[in-house]
């Protein structure tokens, strides 16, 4: 599933409302988790910390319309891209919440699917895509060393 580019404006406006509640400039807050909840028969995304508390809401119509089997693993790589997006631009740089946090992909049942982003400064969440060819890379090294 390719997002419009409306749906898209209204996911990252989601984010953005979230991240505006830890913009403030006040004393840091401990949030270990901010959840990201899409409803595949609603089509409404709810973004929630840790403790259950609703940070922002939106409504992608084009999602209650969709019929794949696949709706959790197309979202997951569109939410990927708009988090890294988000990343890229700076804008996680001066939020108030203490290092490590991470934005993690529930489903109706606030069950962890996927960790989307992990926001730290000393360690990198790896994924599919960065591991692609690893092993191919590893054995030619090895192959290269053991020939010395």
């Amino acid at each position: 599933m390719e997002l419009s580019q409306h749906s898209r404006s209204l996911i990252e406006s989601a984010i953005q409302r979230t991240l505006g509640r830890y913009s403030c400039g006040c004393e840091q807050t401990i949030v270990t988790d901010i959840h990201i909840q899409p409803n595949p028969t609603t089509g409404q995304l709810y973004i929630f910390d840790d403790e259950d508390k609703e940070l922002a809401f939106a409504n992608i119509d084009e999602w209650s319309s969709y019929e794949g089997d696949d709706f959790y693993e197309c979202i997951e790589r569109s939410l990927r891209n708009i988090l890294c997006q988000i990343k890229e631009n700076g804008e996680l740089d001066n939020l108030t919440i203490l290092k490590p946090y991470s934005f993690v992909l529930v489903d109706e049942d606030k069950e962890s699917i996927s960790d989307l982003l992990l926001v730290d400064d000393d360690t990198l969440l790896l994924n599919s895509e960065l591991l692609q060819g690893l092993d191919e890379e590893l054995d030619d090294f090895l192959r290269e060393l053991l020939e010395k």
